[in-house]
Order: structure tokens, then C-alpha cells, then sequence
């Protein structure tokens, strides 16, 4: 038995990596399907059996197509880009006939645990947010097929739903430079300890304008965090004109900070936002924002899972990718 699998349930990548095939083949082997050569099919049955595989409910055929559950797992319902993406995950699996018990974990790793502990008996897969190692959530998933959206994961436990900034960042940060800023700074986020990718696509983009590193304040992710946080950077940095933001919940918030210390948006201070949020363009002025679509983001994650569930060729890590671009509105 590989290490380590005395304390968790094997999973369907063991058998794979003990037979030496993809996780798509064993599926096939397993469910008798007639794709695969018998000579394969039988390395896979033996590499099952030697480890005490135990398949899914769904594997050995004790739920139909119409009564799949899928867990979601959304960081936090109450930012209005995570429920975008729970709304298109949703309208998805409704058009499949599957049903969906949503997860919010309040963006806390131990909430996350125990989600994790909870949901492994009741579901058939999980898509979602995770901020634990790939360990622990295959341990807690209990060989579950598991989506990940928005985070880089190793192709060989899970699929991953990538999104892709650098270019919309960069449009973004050119179009600044282009209107005559030259002073740019960035309200990151302050719920981790390190530096967010978009801060590296916001420092990336601004070498490539000749600009040096901008100033960055870290800010809590809502309107208030956003609003204190660009009072901090502006009374530290009073020469910015321009902002970029980790997100458009963040944006808000510095569209009310501009506007309760006196600062015009766009003609004093430009605002762009990142996510792209229908809420931005609500507020006034409308926000500018380096937008994703959401929409795919549910839908995909949904996909990938219905074809791991299947035993289906899954949706290749390039085909995963979703890349965000700039959209200009009335803030910049």
C-alpha cells in the first residue's frame, strides 16, 4: 500500500499511480467500459484490489445521473463575486437535474476544515475554494472528485480552474500610464500574510510601463476595508492619482474614501477595480474594473466535475483557463 494510506481512504489516483495509468483509465476499467485493452483493464483491477479500493457510491452505479449532489464551497456569500460564481454554478448543475448544498466557510481555513469533514459522506464531488495544502483536502475529500477554482493545483490529484489576470492587469496599468498617471498605487488584500498574485500582475504590469514598484496598502475585503485602507495610502502617498485594487468590493470602498476626504473620481483619482462585479455599475461613479466571467467560472467547474464523475475525458488544463480583461466604465 503506498505510504501514507493507512490513515486516510484510498482514492481513485492511487489505483491509478500503482497501475501506472491515468485516473480516466482506471474509471473505465472499473465501470467495464470498453475503451481500454484487457490486458490494462486487468492491471488496473489488480492494482484495485491489492489496495482495497473502495469506488464511490456513484461508481458502483447506487445513484443515477438525476440525484448527484455536488458541495460548493464559496469563501464568502456576502462578496458579491463569490455569489456570482455560485449562481452560475448553480443555474449549471440545475440544467443537469443535480442538486447542490452551497458551503460558506467566511474565508477562515478552520471553517474550511471542518466544511471539508462534513460534506465528504454527503456529496458525490466538491467545487470550490480552498486555502488548505492539496493534502489536506484530498485526506478530508476521502477520494472524492474535487474542483478547485482559482488556485494552481497538482493535475494528478485535482483539477483546477485557473484564472489568468496578468494581461487585463496590464491593460489596465497601460491605460493609467496612457491618461498621464504616473503615480499608481495598489490596495492589496490583508487576509493572508503574503503578497496576493494580482499585486504581482499589478508589479509586473508596472516595470512594463518603465514605472518603478507603486505603493501598496493592504486592505480588509469590503467596502469599509477599501475606504480605510485608500485614506492610509493617500495620507503616506499624497502624490497617487491612480489605483488598482485586489477587488471591486475593495473599489467601493475607495470610491467612498475619495469622496469623504475630498478627492474627485476620475479627475483627482482614477479607481480601477478587479472581478468585475455587476454592482459596479451601480454605484457613482461606475466602476472600471478588470472583469472576469463568471459565469464560466461556475459553468466549467460543474463540466470538469460531471466528466470526473463520468470517467469522461476531462477538460485539459488550457481549456480550464479563464482570463480577465479590462473594462472600462466611468471611474478611470
Amino acid at each position: 500500500m503506498p505510504s501514507g494510506t493507512e490513515s486516510r481512504r484510498v482514492t481513485i489516483h492511487d489505483v491509478a499511480r500503482a497501475a501506472g495509468v491515468s485516473r480516466q483509465t482506471v474509471s473505465r476499467a472499473l465501470n467495464d467500459k470498453g475503451e481500454i485493452d484487457r490486458s490494462t483493464k486487468q492491471r488496473v483491477l489488480d492494482a484495485a484490489l491489492a489496495l482495497g479500493y473502495r469506488p464511490s457510491r456513484f461508481a458502483r452505479g447506487l445513484v443515477r445521473q438525476d440525484t448527484i449532489t455536488v458541495g460548493l464551497v464559496i469563501p464568502d456569500l456576502l462578496n458579491p463575486f463569490f455569489t456570482e460564481v455560485a449562481h452560475a454554478a448553480l443555474e449549471a448543475a440545475r440544467a443537469r437535474g443535480w442538486h447542490v448544498v452551497v458551503y460558506d466557510t467566511a474565508d477562515s481555513a478552520q471553517e474550511e476544515f471542518g466544511t471539508l469533514q462534513v460534506i465528504a459522506s454527503q456529496v458525490d464531488a466538491v467545487v470550490g475554494y480552498f486555502s488548505r495544502s492539496e493534502g489536506e483536502i484530498e485526506r478530508l475529500a476521502r477520494g472524492l472528485p474535487v474542483v478547485l477554482i482559482d488556485r494552481e493545483g497538482d493535475a494528478e490529484r485535482f483539477s483546477s480552474i485557473r484564472i489568468d489576470g496578468r494581461d487585463g492587469v496590464r491593460a489596465a496599468i497601460s491605460y493609467l500610464v496612457e491618461a498621464g498617471h504616473r503615480h499608481i498605487g495598489m490596495l492589496d488584500h490583508a487576509a493572508r500574510a503574503e503578497p496576493s498574485v494580482r499585486h504581482a500582475w499589478f508589479a509586473d504590469a508596472m516595470a512594463a510601463c518603465g514605472l518603478g514598484a507603486g505603493p501598496v496598502c493592504r486592505a480588509d475585503q469590503s467596502v469599509e476595508g477599501g475606504d480605510l485602507a485608500l485614506e492610509r495610502l493617500l495620507t503616506e502617498h499624497p502624490e497617487v492619482t491612480a489605483v488598482f485594487t485586489f477587488n471591486d468590493v475593495i473599489a467601493i470602498g475607495a470610491l467612498r474614501g475619495a469622496r469623504r476626504i475630498g478627492r474627485k473620481v476620475p479627475r483627482d483619482l482614477a479607481v480601477i477595480g478587479f472581478d468585475g462585479v455587476g454592482l459596479g455599475t451601480l454605484v457613482e461613479p461606475q466602476l472600471s474594473s478588470v472583469a472576469l466571467d463568471t459565469r464560466r467560472l461556475g459553468a466549467l467547474a460543474v463540466e470538469q466535475a460531471a466528466r470526473l464523475l463520468t470517467g469522461s475525458d476531462p477538460l485539459s488544463p488550457e481549456d480550464l483557463v479563464t482570463r480577465a480583461e479590462l473594462r472600462l466604465r466611468e471611474s478611470a
